[in-house]
């Protein structure tokens, strides 16, 4: 699929990995506090086939959304997959039966999720694993190396194509890259969240592609005055401005909106075609500054 009818364009990461820059986040897809199934099966499989005709080809997931229960969701609606598409998942946590999130970083394990991964949705190797450190307020700096060297190990006997990490610092990219490439990171990043800024760039300059989550940022941007007006001028939606300005960031931030409604991942994907102009970019980075 050409860049000309995949939104926002593609980026080549490997020479068997390309990607489209506006990508689809699946764990919306899942019930309540992402756990359980869908309160609408029927939608929720609508969502995936509507954003594969729209030219996503960049699906990103993990087997802890539900848990199970997303990547059931993907097989289902696309299995057989199209030659394009690329889906991307994480390990590195659990979940327990009452919904609590437990991060789970040791090999034995992470060998075991990576089997999972594999056989819900439903394919012989994974086109790229994210390892997600960290905690659920943020980034910790702690050392990778086992972990992302039993991920990488599993790389080696062919089951996963490329390896990417999740919630981590510079510091941790500079580390997981001595041991094998790192072809995304995925942290949270949006207007009113910069914390990043210097490792958006520094992906950027090594043709990592960086991807944010939770691109619209909470209540703080959408709430913005200043997102409000642009949006009015350029008769877009804040949303829209939101994923526009990311996309713009750098040369290969890539944004994961996650929707379980039709119409409103159509007005997601639409956001890929917004051109902000630079006046309107330099009110939107004074968000978060």
């Amino acid at each position: 699929m050409s860049s000309s009818t995949t939104p926002g364009g593609t980026l080549t990461l490997a020479d068997d990995l390309t990607i489209s820059r506006m990508g689809y986040g699946a764990m919306q897809l899942a019930g309540p506090g992402v756990f359980g199934p869908p309160k609408d099966r029927d939608a929720a499989i609508a969502v995936l086939r509507t954003a594969v005709e729209l030219g996503i080809t960049h699906i990103d997931t993990s087997d802890f959304y539900g848990p199970v229960v997303v990547n059931e969701l993907i097989k289902e609606a696309l299995s057989p997959y199209p030659a394009d598409l690329r889906i991307v998942t994480k390990v590195g946590a659990r979940r327990g039966a009452d919904a609590s999130w437990t991060m789970s970083h040791d090999p034995a394990d992470l060998k075991a999720q990576v089997y999972e991964n594999l056989e819900h949705l439903g394919v012989p190797a994974l086109d790229a694993v994210n390892l997600r450190m960290g905690s659920p307020e943020g980034p910790v700096e702690q050392s990778i190396a086992e972990p992302f060297g039993a991920l990488a190990d599993l790389q080696k006997e062919g089951l996963i194509r490329h390896l990417g990490l999740s919630t981590i610092t510079a510091n941790q990219l500079s580390e997981a890259q001595a041991i094998a490439p790192v072809v995304t990171v995925q942290n949270l990043y949006n207007l009113a969240n910069r914390q990043d800024d210097a490792l958006v760039e520094l992906c950027a300059a090594e043709n990592i592609a960086f991807a944010s989550y939770f691109p619209l940022g909470g209540f703080s941007p959408l709430q913005s005055s200043t997102l409000t007006e642009v949006a009015q001028r350029l008769d877009a939606t804040p949303q829209q401005v939101a994923l526009a300005w990311l996309l713009q960031r750098s040369s290969t931030s890539v944004v994961i909106p996650g929707t379980s409604s039709v119409a409103h991942l159509r007005e997601n994907v639409a956001a890929a075609d917004l051109v902000l102009p630079a006046d309107a970019v330099a009110e939107l980075d004074r968000i978060g500054g």
